[in-house]
């Protein structure tokens, strides 16, 4: 039966798996930045609100980066489950940038973490916020590192096959880390991965503030996280269009999916919704932004853009009788809707923090319960307009509570696009993603350890979700005298101590 076949079963595997991975992925990225950002204000400042919202948001950081680790793992151990002939064809290619992302990139992040949560009371302010900054730039390098390998599966560069073997051999490392795809790749990553830490961030901060506890850690929270969704949000869209127009160029199949045009058409129009049988080519568009495909192409609005049936023709006679395929179609509705989805949900987190910071900035956003907060708080300082404010609060932080799950569902649609996309490759334009699973993996193995990892990775997110509900209810900690006071030298000893350790020892 080809719906449970083992290349199918494999797919999905790997596609639920890796998607359910990349939800801590982004959080990491982000989380680490924004955290070290409170924590410099803080040792620059001196002020207490810094400090306590450094606490709660790292705590949630380590929640979030140790299931990342945990849920990273078991991606690498599916090459060699049931993608035995992919990872052989493209093991030396792979090898170079996964092994700069453990033993650069992975060793900065776990190493500083540890020195920044055994360090509060042994290192001083700015030696101590600098781990994290350490640990920020980690989960950069990490990032870059696996995006440039998956670039180099959406457009392979910097290689040789070998006649004897019919292996890929890497042979221009630089030019695996710096092509094209790969840095628009990470430039749009990295600026969704900001907009999703920024919508946490707001969304948190709205729950405690429409409650009216923590106002004095939770507004410069949601300051930030306001600041970071609005800016992410242009750079995510820029980015966007950048490798829109790479994608057309190295695979325009993925771009006539994107919007089911089955004919060619120039101008081609961009339909932002459509209703009917898109699989077919007979979906009827209900609103159409004219041209709008022919500039995500082109860079213009007059730029003919090829259709699926001409591009699956061309793609037929160019590598149809090489590697047996016949169809070069992806699954069409899938690629429809998932690159809708991606726009829609990260879009709308972008107008959220839009709307945020005018709200913030007029003084609209603060219920008159926040005036009888325990935190002291400037009484003219709460609400501009006493009979806009509540209205609009009201409205405001339902939806800050909500635009904290639309990145994750916009990164989630977008990898779904990116992969699903590019099919039938699994790398493109080299080895069909059939010729990549382990001929070995029985129906029934790939179906076990499918179900294995998915009931895993069940109860790992009621543990995640229980953990983070907890520590977010709790809200930041209340300071002691040792937290804001930690000690002014690296030890944290003064030189006249009888107790310091000394500093040699053999």
């Amino acid at each position: 039966m080809t719906a449970l076949a083992p290349e199918t079963l494999a797919r999905w595997q790997f596609g639920v798996t890796t998607v359910y991975h990349f939800l801590f992925v982004p959080l990491t990225i982000a989380l680490s930045a924004l955290v070290a950002g409170l924590e410099t204000a803080w040792a620059r400042t001196g002020k207490e609100k810094y400090l306590r919202a450094t606490k709660f948001w790292g705590k949630l950081f380590l929640i979030n980066i140790a299931m990342g680790v945990v849920t990273g793992i078991l991606q690498e151990f599916q090459f060699g489950m049931n993608w035995s002939d992919y990872s052989r064809f493209v093991g030396d290619v792979f090898g170079a940038p996964l092994a700069f992302e453990a033993l650069l990139a992975f060793f900065f992040e776990s190493t500083f973490i540890g020195v920044w949560i055994f360090g509060w009371d042994k290192l001083p302010k700015m030696v101590h916020a600098g781990c994290m900054w350490i640990v920020a730039v980690g989960t950069i390098l990490s990032a870059y590192f696996i995006l440039a390998a998956n670039s180099w599966m959406q457009h392979p560069v910097g290689y040789r096959a070998n006649p004897r073997n019919g292996r890929a051999e890497l042979n221009d490392f630089w030019l695996v880390l710096t092509q094209n795809t790969a840095l628009a790749q990470f430039g749009h990553t990295v600026a969704a991965a900001f907009l999703t830490g920024g919508a946490f961030m707001v969304g948190i901060a709205a729950y405690h503030l429409m409650k009216g506890r923590h106002v004095s850690a939770m507004r410069p929270s949601l300051r930030l996280g306001l600041v970071t969704m609005a800016v992410a949000g242009v750079l995510t869209a820029v980015s966007g269009d950048r490798l829109g127009k790479i994608m057309y160029d190295q695979q325009p199949m993925k771009m006539a999916a994107a919007e089911a045009l089955w004919e060619t058409k120039g101008p081609a129009p961009f339909s932002v919704f459509a209703y009917g049988d898109v699989d077919k080519g007979h979906n009827k568009v209900a609103v159409e932004i004219p041209g709008l495909l022919s500039f995500l192409a082109h860079d213009n609005f007059s730029e003919t853009v090829p259709g699926i049936n001409d591009t699956n023709k061309a793609l037929r006679e160019k590598y149809g009788e090489k590697f047996g395929v016949d169809d070069f179609r992806p699954n069409i509705p899938l690629a429809y809707w998932s690159f809708r989805w991606m726009i829609g949900f990260g879009m709308s987190s972008f107008a959220l923090g839009a709307a945020g910071l005018y709200l913030t900035r007029r003084r609209l956003w603060l219920a008159p319960r926040l005036r009888t907060a325990e935190d002291e708080v400037p009484r003219l300082a709460l609400t501009r307009d006493r009979e806009l404010g509540p209205a609009l609060t009201g409205w405001y932080w339902r939806l800050a509570l909500l635009t904290m799950a639309f990145p994750l569902i916009a990164n989630s649609w977008g990898w779904i696009f990116t992969e699903t996309g590019r099919q039938p490759w699994v790398v493109y334009s080299v080895l069909p993603t059939a010729a990549g699973v382990s001929p070995s993996a029985s129906q029934g193995e790939v179906a076990t350890s499918m179900s294995v990892f998915i009931v895993l990775y069940a109860v790992l997110a009621a543990i995640e979700v229980k953990l983070l509900v907890k520590y977010v209810k709790a809200g930041p900690p209340e300071l002691t005298a040792a937290d804001l006071d930690p000690p002014k030298r690296v030890g944290g000893h003064d030189k006249d101590d009888p107790d310091r350790p000394m500093t040699f020892s053999y």
